[in-house]
């Protein structure tokens, strides 16, 4: 019995790839499914700090692959899934975490920056998912995806256009591959995470915003549940969904957030 109650890890004998997974909430998801039994690979630019998190994961006992690759660029996305087989034999599930959440707004984004959003934002998982479920369908296989969108893709700040943009669409692409490889057993969810405590967010809140070194308890302040999201919370939720302890879920784009969407004073 797979199940927490059983105390059998989630994600054993799973091979899972986790894009974006040098920093952030991927390199959480990382931690975690290898936590929870799972074989990973995992993307990202970075390979000093991507080769770090695997020696330190695989001395730890666990098995873990780092793949340089940039998933704006659709070669280099198809081609994780591909050295992920080629190393683990196939894949059975997908974390899509790589993101970039640079500002711009309707008026001042660029083109550059625009086509930057989509091919990170979109582009990448798009392709990382065609990638994976056309192995999973050659082996005749079930699977699941998972891939952490936005809360802002119902709409965001102004200053989150290109942002916006990509995220909404990896929304409908979630539901749109969800229902047209059901009958497959391949389960495919969204996560629309909200404000998150990440170094990548710090870097942000410093490059845009005027954020000091305390930024994050500021902002803990200023939230209903008195602290941002957090990468550990988010890892554990995506991996439930990557399981098969999540049942026969599939299609759902769930708000992971403290922000009620519709909800007005």
């Amino acid at each position: 019995m797979n199940s927490y109650l059983s105390g059998t890890p989630l994600l054993e004998n799973s091979v899972v790839l986790v894009s974006g997974g040098t920093q952030g909430v991927g390199a959480g998801v990382v931690r975690a499914a290898a936590r929870e039994g799972a074989a990973v690979a995992f993307t990202g630019r970075r390979v000093e700090v991507g080769s770090a998190l695997q020696d330190e994961l695989n001395a730890a006992g666990h098995s873990t692959h780092f793949i340089e690759a940039d998933v704006s660029d659709p070669d280099s996305a198809r081609g994780s899934v591909e050295r992920t087989v080629d190393r683990f034999g196939r894949i059975d599930a997908l974390c899509n975490a790589a993101g970039l959440t640079t500002r711009g707004t309707l008026v001042d984004t660029t083109p550059e920056l625009f086509d930057h959003h989509i091919g990170v934002n979109l582009r990448g998982p798009f392709f990382t998912m065609q990638a994976a479920v056309q192995n999973m369908l050659s082996r005749s296989a079930a699977g699941t995806i998972v891939n952490v969108i936005s809360i802002a893709e119902h709409g965001g700040q102004s200053f989150l256009a290109p942002y916006v943009a990509a995220k909404a669409g990896l929304a409908g692409l979630t539901k749109n591959a969800a229902y047209a490889h059901r009958w497959d057993r391949i389960r495919i969810n969204g996560l629309n995470i909200g404000w998150t405590e990440t170094e990548g967010e710090t870097e942000i809140q410093k490059r845009f915003h005027g954020g000091d070194d305390d930024w994050a308890a500021t902002a803990n302040n200023s939230v209903p549940m008195g602290k941002l999201g957090q990468v550990d919370e988010i890892a554990d939720f995506v991996v439930l969904l990557l399981s098969s302890r999540s049942g026969v879920v599939t299609g759902s784009v769930i708000d992971w957030d403290q922000t009620i969407i519709g909800g007005q004073d």
